[in-house]
C-alpha cells in the first residue's frame, strides 16, 4: 500500500501534562520540541522518534500508549482504510494537525496525522 510514510511520534496520555513533561525533561534529560498547549512533543538525543505527552482528558482517553505515524497521502490511506473496514474515527483538525485514530484487530488504538 505504501500510504505511511514514517512513524512520527509515540504517545502517552498523561494526567498533569506540565508535571509529566518537566519529569521526562529533569529525570530522563529529554527537551521539549514543540508546545501545543494541550500536548507537548518532547526529544530524547539527536535523532529518533520523539515522545508526545498528551493531556488525558483531551479526548476522553485512557492512558495508553500509541503509534502516530505520518502519511503525506492522510485522505486516501483514510478512504483505503474505511473501504477494507477497519474501524476508524472521523478525520480532525487541531489547528496545526490532520489527524484520525484506527484501530487494528486487537482494538489497539493507532493514530495517523498530516502537518506541513
Amino acid at each position: 500500500m505504501g500510504l505511511i510514510d514514517q512513524i512520527d511520534t509515540i504517545c502517552l496520555t498523561v494526567s498533569d501534562l506540565e508535571a509529566s513533561s518537566i519529569w521526562y525533561r529533569d529525570k530522563l534529560g529529554f527537551s521539549e520540541s514543540f508546545n501545543g498547549g494541550d500536548y507537548r512533543i518532547l526529544k530524547a538525543g539527536e535523532n529518533g522518534i520523539p515522545l508526545t505527552l498528551e493531556q488525558a482528558d483531551r479526548k476522553g482517553n485512557d492512558k495508553q500508549a500509541y503509534p502516530i505515524f505520518f502519511s503525506q497521502h492522510i485522505d486516501e490511506l483514510y478512504n483505503v482504510l474505511k473501504r477494507e473496514g477497519v474501524e476508524l474515527s472521523s478525520k480532525q483538525f487541531d489547528g496545526q494537525n490532520t489527524f484520525f485514530d484506527f484501530y487494528d484487530p486487537d482494538g489497539n488504538k493507532l493514530q495517523v496525522c498530516y502537518w506541513e
